[in-house]
């Protein structure tokens, strides 16, 4: 800081700045500390009082010296770019633009890639306003006298046009920015000078106007020649701006970087709303239409809000009547734009552009907009609804004065309800009415709150001349209605549109509990009509008794409104009656369990209609289960029929209501035991049932669980999951699949209940219902699985006698199969079942990926979490049993090239993939993987006799997939122990049988030499780089490493003994691979010359092999020393400051021979390191490396260039 500014500690803490006046020509020297600190950002009084006292010392400075006070703003923008370089008045005076701004960029010392505009942070946001406001405050200080001058612009656009035009990002990105907001400033000025040249013209045609008698020939003369000075000014200011714009803005808006191109077309926008009279033409249109098309969504997104401040305004529309013809058809396509913030504003654009005029959108352009209100994501579909409602929802009936408000039937909103429910029926979207209704609720609340207009619809007769709602349109209106009242009353969006949970201000809760008191006085008194008008239509009145459960119930009581209470319960309780739909039921029984809330005084009403309502239906289902299960008494289907309807409403109300005292376990036994001992139980029967008896043993367990219960009930209770358990697993063998698949999915969910799990979270008392299931139960759930899961389609759809040919059944099947799958993988990754038998579920992974991928994909992921060894061996597990069955399906002598191995194969590595990059956590399970992969190979030996390979050896070559997650050390101890099995013969096999074992053999050695990096995986930093400003610190390969998996070999094997690893930086690279001979004994067969006897053979091969590792010892130790030198040399270099003339690391990497590269890229462990090297530090050596050209093909698509535009 400069010596004339002063800090001092103001009382609430903040740092009082004082620059002195006399500091002329270092004012602006200071400004750029002031603006990376964050000083001047206490506020934005204090940001322009300061702003106006710089710039007016720097006018002084200026009329003092102009030079002097030019250099000063020259070195202000060069800094405020980033660059230390200092331009002196020697190079100002005698050097061109083009040349100091060469030198800048050879001195231009940035330590990294970054400059304030880019950095971080919200200082450094506030230095990019400053920044702006700067040069505005600087051009209007200007404005009546330095700017006409010839110089002072003249040089500050011309730097300003070459530092845009440079190759350095910073200068380029920073002056354009100047660049724009100065002819922004300019802009402002011009139009002031246009509005004066108006004023001077008006005055001079009022004076001149006057007779010759009163008119004042000085003022005339005066006012020409004021005339004539602005007319001057205004060309000056226009040569100006088309200086910098086609200087500056014609090649800028096409630059390759984003920023600077979104920056071009935000200050454009600027113009053309500031001063349309000179900019809002095609000639300047087209710059923004044309960038539309950018690939980058921000640039995008400029061009829209640019656009949106043009057409807001409605005088300006007729100048955009070409603009529109020309690009309409853009920005409809641009409401499906992948960034959702431009989609949106190209919604709101459009909304703009409807409002300004009718007759540009056509219904096809409409209709694409329509469609979103549908959409997924909130803010779209929210500005989808806003442009719907101005489209179909703008034209109100007028009302007139003085008259009456209308409401009901009569209400101006009637007909906009009926347009809604149009427009919903036509959209042929039924189930997403709440999605409709929320992106309407924002723009159309007022007409989606009009509830006392939607039942007078329901209700009311049509008046004279008024079409009645049909039944399709009457179910669409109450539809609509169930999802406004549930908005308002939950005040948050439906399903899969929420974005989180949201505090709600203060006048929400209020409106919420408004709207809450609304809907109860409403609904109490017109809801029993409504039920009692569409009794007999299940969806209709599936949706009306849901409306209770968003009531304030304590309206009821005192609204005095408990004679309204009776009459809705008893509606109830003749839908009760009268329905056997399950949504029906199941939406009866959710109403009672709303209504029987003991907080409120209609409890005891509720609960005494609850009450002689289930006792009717218990006392009725004991008798005809009575007659039922009477022997040899003929059943016909008058009784099946009463009996199931009875049975359907007991088990709806008891999923909400605890039926215990009636005792349903007992009766629901008997008949589920008589249909498997007769077998010919209809199936419904049986599947209600099953469900019944779920639902006792449930809530029993609810009710021990709370603590307070009996040693006898646990008794009971365990008694009864035990006898119901082995219930559901005879059911399991049913002929009728809708059986079997219920009993299969309650069986899973009453075992994964009583599992271990169960006991956690203070529950310790419910250990004696902890149940296992027997291995018995185990296979046959597996088997279900396997017959009923994992089928083709065409299987399917012939096993349900051709009920599910449409694609709506098949995706309903599919769905059925997935739910089944998940219930049992539940069961799995709960370790309920045996986590081998996943073995089965996992080899599925390839051939149903597509159905049900993502379930086995997430279960492989939650047993390795589990456990990892375990988890490894129902991977190997599964690949064994695919690889049973191609060999009993091929035939011993297999093609490795069909498709079956292949598929194998493929699985293999797909199971590879999934244990990711870090080797030390997998390390243990990888090994036990191979293990027992090596086992399974040689296990059987060959039916050809000896000489022939091991029927299985062929699997070696799918193990060898997972070598790869093998560490350095690992890979020699399989290696070891895969030698256990092979005789010195198989060693030395060449022929095609034998390939796998070569394969797998060289996929161990594979980097088992060299590999210096692959203990380090677990441990070095993940974001190590060579730009760290210090040395990493180094770290020792442990010894011991080298024997730590040795545990999970159950045979001893002991490791060999490495030779001390050196100390090793986080950026070591290994040494480049050598070329290894085919044979593992270091020599080729037919070298040979001598027979020899087994024992010398071994006393040969370890001399070999001692003098093959000592050699690869001393060649890697002088590998590793010349590489650490160089290492130590680069980092040092990297660390510390470089020189002025001191090549960077890039060129160094750059220049360096192709050898060195691939040694470079062959070392480096990319799984765990984070290799980023450093910019230079040399702009002119960076130039020369990265040329920087603006090519508008880069940006843009293809179908932009080369268009004509008007």
């Amino acid at each position: 800081f400069s010596s004339d500014t002063d800090f001092s500690e103001e009382p609430d803490g903040r740092t009082a700045v004082t620059v002195s006046l006399a500091a002329k020509g270092k004012v602006l020297r200071i400004l750029v500390p002031f603006f990376k600190r964050g000083y001047w950002c206490f506020n934005n009084m204090f940001n322009v009082i300061f702003l106006q006292s710089v710039v007016d010392d720097w006018i002084e400075s200026y009329k003092t010296d102009r030079d002097v006070a030019l250099l000063d703003l020259i070195n202000f923008f060069i800094q405020c770019s980033g660059c230390k370089g200092v331009v002196s008045g020697e190079m100002f005076r005698n050097m061109q633009n083009s040349e100091i701004i060469r030198r800048m960029t050879e001195e231009f010392d940035e330590d990294s890639g970054d400059y304030p505009l880019t950095i971080a942070g919200p200082q450094w946001k506030r230095f990019k306003t400053s920044f702006c406001e700067f040069i505005a405050v600087l051009v209007r200080q200007c404005q009546y006298s330095i700017i006409y001058d010839e110089y002072m612009m003249d040089t500050v656009i011309s730097l300003l046009t070459g530092l845009s035009d440079s190759q350095v990002r910073a200068f380029r990105h920073t002056s354009t920015l100047a660049a724009m907001k100065l002819m922004t400033a300019l802009v402002n000025v011009a139009l002031n000078l246009s509005i004066n040249m108006d004023n001077t013209q008006r005055q001079y045609e009022s004076e001149r106007n006057k007779i010759v008698a009163k008119r004042a020939n000085d003022r005339l003369e005066l006012l020409l020649q004021k005339r004539k000075e602005l007319q001057e000014n205004q060309d000056e200011i226009e040569n100006m701006m088309n200086a910098i714009f086609k200087g500056v803005f014609v090649h800028r808006y096409r630059d390759s970087i984003a920023e600077i191109r979104a920056i071009c077309i935000e200050e454009i926008g600027v113009w053309m709303k500031l001063y349309s009279d000179a900019f809002l033409n095609d000639s300047y249109l087209k710059y923004v239409g044309w960038t539309m098309h950018d690939k980058q969504g921000e640039v995008r997104l400029k061009c829209l809000t640019a656009l949106q401040g043009l057409y807001y305004n409605r005088e300006l529309n007729t100048r955009l009547e070409l603009f529109t013809s020309r690009f309409k058809d853009r920005i409809v396509s641009m409401t499906l734009d992948k960034e959702y913030d431009v989609a949106v504003q190209a919604i709101k654009l459009l909304t703009l552009v409807l409002h300004s005029t009718d007759e540009v959108l056509s219904p096809e352009d409409c209709e694409s907009v329509y469609h979103l209100v549908y959409s997924a994501h909130r803010p779209v579909a929210i500005a989808a609804g806003e442009f719907l409602f101005k489209k179909l929802f703008s034209q109100r009936e007028p009302e007139e004065e003085g008259a009456p408000k209308r409401r009901g039937r009569q209400s101006p909103n009637a007909n906009l309800i009926k347009t809604t429910v149009f427009f919903f029926l036509e959209s042929e979207l039924h189930e997403h009415a709440a999605y409709l209704v929320d992106s309407l609720w924002e723009c159309g609340a007022e007409l989606l709150k009009d509830w006392e207009c939607m039942t007078s619809l329901l209700l009311d007769d049509p008046l004279p001349g008024e079409e009645a709602l049909t039944d399709r349109q009457e179910t669409a209106l109450i539809e609509i209605m169930l999802c406004t009242v549930r908005q308002a009353a939950e005040c948050h969006p439906p399903v899969g549109r929420g974005t989180g949970k949201r505090v709600m201000t203060a006048k929400e809760k209020k409106t919420q509990l408004d709207d809450r008191t609304r809907i109860t006085e409403l609904f109490a008194v017109s809801l029993p009509p409504l039920l009692a008008k569409y009794a007999m239509d299940s969806e209709k009145v599936t949706n009306l008794l849901q409306l209770p459960q968003f009531f304030d119930l304590e309206i009821y009581t005192t609204g005095r409104l408990e004679k309204h209470l009776e009459s809705l319960l008893r509606q109830v309780r003749e839908i009760v009656e009268k329905h056997t739909d399950t949504d029906v039921l199941e939406v009866c029984s959710k109403t009672y369990h709303a209504l029987c809330n003991e907080e409120f005084t209609i409890f005891n009403r509720v609960d005494i209609a609850r009450s002689q309502l289930l006792d009717e239906q218990v006392d009725k289902f004991n008798r005809l289960l009575e007659d039922f299960l009477q022997e040899g008494e003929e059943v016909d289907e008058d009784d099946t029929y009463q009996i199931l309807s009875t049975l359907k409403r007991i088990t709806a109300f008891h999923n909400a209501h605890d039926l215990s005292q009636w005792d349903l376990f007992t009766s629901n036994f008997k008949l589920l035991n008589t249909g498997i001992e007769n077998g010919d139980m209809p199936e419904q029967i049986v599947i209600q049932s099953l469900q019944c008896t779920h639902y006792v043993i449930l809530w029993n367990l609810a009710k021990l669980s709370e603590g307070s219960s009996r040693k006898e009930d646990m008794v009971t209770l365990r008694k009864q999951m035990r006898a119901f358990c082995l219930m559901c697993q005879r059911y399991l063998t049913n002929v009728n699949t809708a059986v079997k698949e219920q009993a299969f999915t309650i069986l899973c969910d009453v075992l994964l209940i009583f599992s271990h799990q169960m006991v956690s979270g203070g529950r310790e008392h419910l250990e004696p219902l902890v149940y296992s299931p027997e291995d018995s139960l185990q296979v046959e759930l597996l088997s279900f699985i396997l017959n009923h899961v994992f089928i083709d389609q065409d299987e399917e759809t012939n096993s349900t006698d051709g009920q599910q040919d449409d694609e709506a059944g098949k995706i309903e099947a599919l769905h059925k199969r997935r739910n089944l799958l998940a219930a049992y993988c539940k069961l799995i990754i709960y370790c309920v079942v045996e986590m081998k038998t996943g073995a089965d579920i996992f080899k599925q992974y390839m051939r149903y990926y597509n159905d049900y991928g993502d379930i086995i994909k997430e279960t492989m992921s939650k047993t390795r979490q589990i456990d990892k060894i375990q988890c490894a061996k129902t991977l190997i597990l599964s690949l064994q049993q695919l690889f049973n069955e191609m060999l009993s399906e091929l035939g011993h002598g297999f093609d490795r090239s069909s498709s079956s191995f292949c598929g194998i194969k493929e699985l293999a590595r797909r199971f590879s993939l999934t244990f990711g990059l870090d080797q030390v956590k997998t390390r243990d399970a990888i090994a036990m993987l191979h293990k027992d992969g090596i086992e399974f190979a040689f296990k059987e030996p060959s039916p050809q006799g000896e000489g022939n390979p091991p029927l299985h050896l062929a699997f070696l070559d799918i193990l060898s997939e997972f070598s790869s997650k093998l560490m350095r050390q690992d890979k020699r101890t399989v290696h070891m122990y895969l030698e256990r099995f092979m005789t010195f013969q198989m060693a030395l096999q060449r022929e095609d049988c034998w390939l796998p074992l070569i394969s797998y053999r060289n996929s161990l050695q594979a980097g088992g030499d060299d590999d210096t990096m692959s203990v380090m995986s677990g441990y070095s930093s993940r974001g190590s780089s060579v730009r760290s400003k210090k040395a990493k610190p180094t770290r020792k390969l442990p010894e011991e490493e080298s024997s730590s998996s040795s545990e999970v070999w159950q045979q001893s094997l002991q490791t060999p003994v490495m030779m001390p690893s050196p100390h090793l930086t986080s950026t070591a690279m290994r040494e480049p691979k050598r070329g290894r001979d085919d044979s593992y004994m270091g020599q080729t067969p037919q070298h040979i010359q001598t027979p020899m006897d087994y024992n010398s053979q071994v006393t040969w091969m370890l001399a070999q092999r001692q003098q093959e590792e000592a050699r690869q010892q001393q060649e890697r130790a002088m590998n590793y020393a010349k590489l650490r030198t160089n290492l130590q040399h680069a980092i040092r270099r990297g660390t510390g400051l470089m020189e002025e003339d001191e090549e960077p690391i890039v060129e160094d990497v750059m220049m360096s021979s192709e050898g060195r590269l691939d040694d470079l890229n062959e070392g480096m462990d990319f799984d765990t390191m984070d290799i980023d090297l450093p910019p230079s530090k040399n702009r002119r050596e960076r130039s020369e490396l990265k040329p920087d050209y603006f090519d508008p093909a880069s940006i843009m698509d293809e179908s932009v260039l080369g268009v004509s535009m008007f």
